[in-house]
């Protein structure tokens, strides 16, 4: 096996457009991997190019109606079909659309399968990471499933038991419907409340059915919450859980629209929050899941100043490199983004910011609008897994 993180990237990737007016722009993915690039980080990963899905392993979560819409809306010119999301302002359609998402559900099932099947411990899909796509509906700019996709994959490879921690500013909506009845996937999700954002999912109650019954965890956090609050919900909530289910496998989702700068979310952490958050979740899957972490990327529409940053510090984390978040940006990055795009890059790799960590052990607060988020979570998951909400 291989020592070497693998991170599944190909230009082609980049295809994934809605146009030029869409949040979701694809020099976002361009510029992280250039941003890698003369980091050094791409020195110390293996590069693998992806192929894309095939209809039999797309149809493992969508419907075929579902996929043969998706072609159908793929040529120039082509008609929406809104009867399955398609042709929406969040999901436009666009040439070629089929081909490119296909490769980035190949990207992410290449990941998946390099690490179950031990070639790598860890392996990353910048591209993936789109989980709010349905059964049989496009939705939330995500055409395919990936992820759900990938952990479908896994199941039918034989793996019983797989996490997934969803850390973007959205409800993970479309990995939880697909596996809400399944006991072997745990799906947690920290997320903006649903009140207040996309897709209006997500509230802790939701915990799964049948025997899938407490392992769906929703997490639903107040907007505007900050560095120190959003990390001590992470560690309230994802240790605690990993360790009484033992996954196999770890997947996480690292969309960054929890940053302040997000033009599309309320939320107010740092690119050095997204980075700690990184490391735990690398720390917890040698800590529960024997090393294996499978990370994709998601969300994010600061294009400049916080998807580059991000990104490159999960790639750098997963390859055992992290940077020095006070590490300069490499001026020819920084002249890439100006010539590119009109825009003035960030100087550092870091916000600033210095984080801490804190967990459940520091006491309860109920005046504490977090406190009371994260206790909600507890209450209603904790005790299906034999935990007591109160304790730490």
């Amino acid at each position: 096996m291989s020592s070497r993180a693998q991170v599944f990237w190909s230009d082609e990737l980049t295809r994934y457009d809605f146009g030029p007016s869409h949040p979701m722009n694809p020099v976002r993915l361009d510029l992280t991997m250039r941003l890698a690039r003369d980091l050094g980080v791409l020195d110390h990963v293996d590069l693998r190019k992806p192929s894309p899905a095939t209809l039999d392993e797309l149809c493992r979560v969508h419907s075929k109606d579902m996929v043969e819409a998706v072609s159908r809306c793929s040529s120039v010119d082509a008609e929406g079909d809104l009867a399955h999301g398609l042709g929406t302002p969040d999901v436009p359609t666009f040439t070629a659309m089929h081909d490119v998402t296909s490769l980035v559900v190949g990207a992410t099932l290449g990941a998946t399968r390099t690490v179950w099947r031990g070639e790598a411990n860890h392996a990353f899909s910048p591209a993936g990471g789109l989980h709010h796509a349905m059964p049989h509906a496009a939705a939330g700019f995500c055409v395919y499933n990936d992820v759900a996709v990938a952990i479908s994959d896994l199941l039918d490879d034989g793996v019983e038991r797989i996490a997934y921690v969803d850390v973007d500013v959205h409800h993970g909506d479309g990995v939880q419907e697909v596996f809400y009845d399944d006991p072997r996937v745990l799906t947690i999700s920290l997320h903006q409340h649903p009140r207040t954002l996309y897709p209006g999912t997500g509230m802790p109650e939701e915990v799964g059915e049948g025997l899938g019954e407490g392992y769906a965890v929703n997490v639903a956090l107040p907007p505007g919450i900050v560095d120190d609050a959003w990390l001590r919900a992470l560690q309230s909530v994802v240790p605690h859980l990993l360790e009484a289910f033992a996954p196999q496998v770890l997947v996480s989702q690292h969309g960054c629209d929890s940053h302040a700068l997000d033009p599309l979310a309320n939320m107010a952490l740092t690119v050095d929050a997204q980075r700690v958050a990184a490391e735990c979740l690398h720390e917890w899957a040698h800590d529960y899941a024997d090393g294996r972490w499978i990370a994709t990327g998601g969300g994010g529409y600061a294009i400049v100043d916080v998807v580059p940053r991000t990104w490159t510090h999960v790639m750098a984390e997963m390859s055992g490199s992290p940077v020095d978040p006070n590490s300069r940006v490499p001026e020819d990055w920084r002249a890439y983004v100006a010539a590119r795009l009109g825009a003035v890059a960030p100087l550092r790799m870091t916000d600033g910011a210095s984080p801490k960590l804190t967990d459940w052990s520091s006491g309860y607060d109920p005046a504490d609008s977090v406190d009371r988020s994260i206790m909600a979570t507890r209450k209603a998951v904790f005790p299906l897994h034999g935990l007591d909400p109160e304790r730490d």
